[in-house]
């Protein structure tokens, strides 16, 4: 049918004639297979470059012919809007001047099952005569006509639908569960016709079958050879450039996949991005300078699965599934600062798609960002200083705080807010009347005391939630709401310093601080209101979700039986007060009908309106240290593990990470000192942590992150063992025996604060 279609117009007959020899169905089943394995691709690649000087060649021409017309003169442009316009005013013309509009074209009847299929290749594995599936291969692979022949539930139904594909997945995965265990002639034939395939369809898809083609043709696990990346690489291109209504479809149908399926597919599209940035050898793809396109092809088809897993509810592969390790080790930063000033336009970076950047990646590119910002603060310091001809003060390069033990709140505060336009220069803590000098030491107890004090019941502030093991804020009104801004600017100095902390806040917490991730210039916008849902309050209060829940379940008459109107209640201070959740609420009977809205705005009200200032001050609070592009970068829950770190201790891993300094680990001090610590409960493993690195949380690369050393300590056994927490340093002395030093070593470790001067 395609044939008789070309042959129809002489010019496209000259162009065919420079493509590659490709075999037909029906041409190759009288044809010796022998031939066919001197194929390469390098011919997939002179075809589509010979098309493009040829079409460079007519626009040259026609070019020649504007500049000798002395009549012809410069056309502005037709804008997207225009050309729309013109598309739909064709149907006001008369008949006589109409195109004729091309039928669709009717797709051939396949009738092979998965049983047939199934049965063939067994029958070709037994006989050793594949000339049945090789012929079916070929003919199935030919075109994207075929393709749907073969593929497609019902050959000339529409299918126009997001929810279904139209795609007979079971008969697809079998057929390419099979591929790879076919004889070489028989791949090769398949990638032949995908790239007949391509090169017809090359101006880009224009139906629905069109789509199902890509769909079907991305899946084909023979692209996880780099023989094939040429071809895969043309194939994601054809898919990254498709309109944004045709990925709509494409999100939706990815949607559908299995798991596993799905996850192939996201690591064979990771692989080829890492073996284009670090090929294994060389010579096995084309130079770089000739490809600058492929990684972000792929990466577009990437960020359309990354979109069908996010609107997925449970999503079907985590989130760090995505994660690119490779691109740990390229100029992070340069990627950046690529973005940074260029921001979504034509110029491609890795921070364009997020989802892509591990975990550690972005921890990098916020450090650095942070760097910067500190030392052009600290810069912009000492040239205010020389310019008023005053003598420069090394204290200028820092937010120094000073605090005392006893009234470590109320100093912090004071501290804080007076030198507010200090808190993006590098922080350095000193406790009055200790000796210490903080390189990092002081700085990492100053956080853990503070934020142990703040988030104390009888504080107020925040509620502790038995049912679900963390905090949330107080939705008691008062006049003061810097406490909580306080909060915010300690969170956000702890980020900026690198430095986690213990607090255990509910994912939606950090949602509502990216909301909006970047401080509005209007002071009247909302801040810290996140969309949130039942699901938001289950990790806040698993109780009154699960109770909300059996409402929207219940089968019975909600009106009749609960008695419930759109009015909720609040004990403050001893006094119980109510809210509408909508105006006139108290009049407004919950029914079967408006049960979902009910329980929609009662979460919208305990998660964001009932404490919605105390919030905006915890926003504003961290906004005013960390407000940087980077934070666009990140999920919430990638902002909670920049805050919190990683929350398991791990002691196996920091054991296999650990040096040494004056002792080996084979030393019998050292075997003693691992086998109680990994005794350990888990609460005596943190204060050994935060005995030795000031801080019980791991950072977010990990133990190896932690630099642990331990180091001889050549005194008598009667001193319990040292640390120095800037240094992430345990020193030890050199015990006899394992009860010896588990009896010193617990002691140290659980009187571990302050210098004990005053």
């Amino acid at each position: 049918m395609n044939e008789d279609h070309f042959s129809s117009h002489p010019q496209d007959e000259k162009e065919r004639e420079k493509l590659p020899p490709i075999l037909t169905s029906s041409a190759s089943r009288g044809t010796d297979r022998a031939t066919k394995s001197h194929f390469t691709f390098s011919s997939f690649i002179s075809t589509i470059n010979q098309k493009k000087e040829a079409a460079s060649s007519r626009n040259l021409a026609s070019h020649l012919v504007k500049q000798n017309g002395k009549s012809v003169r410069e056309l502005p442009p037709i804008c997207p809007d225009v050309r729309q316009k013109q598309r739909l005013s064709i149907e006001t013309l008369p008949p006589e001047m109409k195109a004729p509009i091309p039928p669709e074209p009717v797709i051939p009847i396949r009738t092979k099952t998965v049983k047939e299929f199934q049965e063939d290749m067994e029958k070709a594995k037994t006989s050793g005569d594949w000339t049945s599936v090789h012929d079916f291969y070929l003919t199935t692979f030919d075109s994207f006509l075929e393709v749907n022949a073969a593929f497609k539930k019902d050959a000339n139904a529409p299918f126009n639908t997001i929810e279904d594909s139209g795609i007979n997945t079971k008969f697809l995965n079998a057929v390419y569960d099979s591929i790879l265990s076919t004889p070489p002639d028989t791949q090769k034939a398949v990638l032949k016709g995908i790239i007949n395939s391509l090169l017809r369809e090359w101006k880009g898809a224009r139906t629905k079958d069109d789509l199902r083609a890509y769909f079907t043709l991305v899946q084909n696990p023979q692209y996880t050879s780099t023989s094939t990346y040429v071809i895969f690489a043309h194939l994601l291109r054809q898919i990254a450039t498709l309109a944004e209504a045709d990925h709509h479809f494409l999100v939706h149908w990815f949607k559908k996949l299995s798991q596993r399926r799905f996850k192939q597919l996201v690591d064979r599209l990771l692989q080829f991005i890492s073996l284009r940035l670090f090929p294994a050898k060389s010579e096995e793809l084309p130079p770089m300078g000739k490809c600058t396109w492929w990684n972000p092809s792929a990466t577009k088809v990437l960020a359309l699965l990354n979109a069908a897993n996010s609107i997925s509810n449970p999503p079907i592969i985590p989130f760090t599934d995505f994660y690119n390790l490779t691109l740990d080790h390229i100029d992070i930063m340069e990627e950046y600062n690529t973005w940074h000033s260029y921001g979504n336009s034509h110029r491609f970076s890795f921070c364009q798609f997020p989802f892509i950047l591990s975990i550690a990646a972005k921890k990098t590119i916020t450090q650095r960002d942070s760097e910067q910002q500190m030392i052009s603060i600290a810069r912009q310091s000492l040239v205010d200083k020389v310019s008023r001809r005053q003598r420069p003060d090394m204290t200028l390069l820092f937010l120094n705080i000073k605090v005392r033990r006893m009234h470590l709140v109320s100093d912090s505060l004071d501290e804080l807010t007076r030198k507010r336009a200090d808190l993006k220069k590098k922080l350095k803590v000193t406790f009055v009347g200790e000796a210490g000098l903080d390189m990092g030491g002081l700085t990492k107890e100053w956080f853990l005391l503070l934020i142990r004090q703040i988030f104390h019941a009888d504080y107020g502030m925040f509620a502790y939630q038995m049912d679900s093991q963390c905090h949330w804020f107080s939705s008691l009104k008062c006049d003061n709401y810097s406490e909580f801004r306080l909060v915010g600017t300690l969170m956000g100095l702890a980020v900026y310093n690198s430095i986690t902390l213990d607090i255990r806040f509910p994912p939606c917490c950090y949602k509502k601080l990216l909301s909006p991730p970047i401080v509005p210039c209007d002071q009247n916008t909302p801040v810290g209101s996140a969309a949130v849902s039942l699901d938001d309050l289950q990790l806040v209060m698993p109780e009154l979700a699960h109770g909300l829940s059996e409402l929207l379940a219940y089968e019975g008459n909600v009106e009749e039986d609960f008695c419930s109107t759109f009015q909720v209640f609040q004990e403050e201070f001893g006094i119980l007060k109510s809210y509408n959740l909508k105006p006139g609420g108290d009049r407004i009977p919950v029914t079967n009908q408006n049960r979902k809205e009910y329980v929609q705005l009662y979460v919208d009200f305990l998660l964001n309106k009932s404490m919605y200032k105390q919030f905006a001050a915890f926003y504003y609070g961290f906004h005013s240290v960390c407000a940087s592009n980077a934070l666009m970068l990140l999920r919430p829950e990638e902002v909670e593990i920049l805050v919190c770190g990683c929350p398991e201790l791990d002691m196996h891993a920091l054991q296999k990470v650990t040096q040494y300094e004056g002792y080996t680990k084979t030393d019998p001090t050292i075997r003693y000192f691992w086998d109680v610590v990994l005794g350990f409960p888990l609460e005596l493993q943190k204060k050994l942590l935060h005995f030795t690195t000031g801080s019980d949380r791991v950072p977010v690369g990990g133990m190896v992150d932690l630099n642990f050393k331990i180091a001889k300590h050549e005194v008598s056994t009667d001193w319990l063992p040292i640390s120095h927490t800037c240094f992430n340093q345990l020193c030890l002395p050199v015990y006899k025996t394992k009860k010896e030093l588990k009896q010193k070593l617990t002691i140290a470790i659980s009187n571990a604060e302050g210098f004990g001067m005053e």
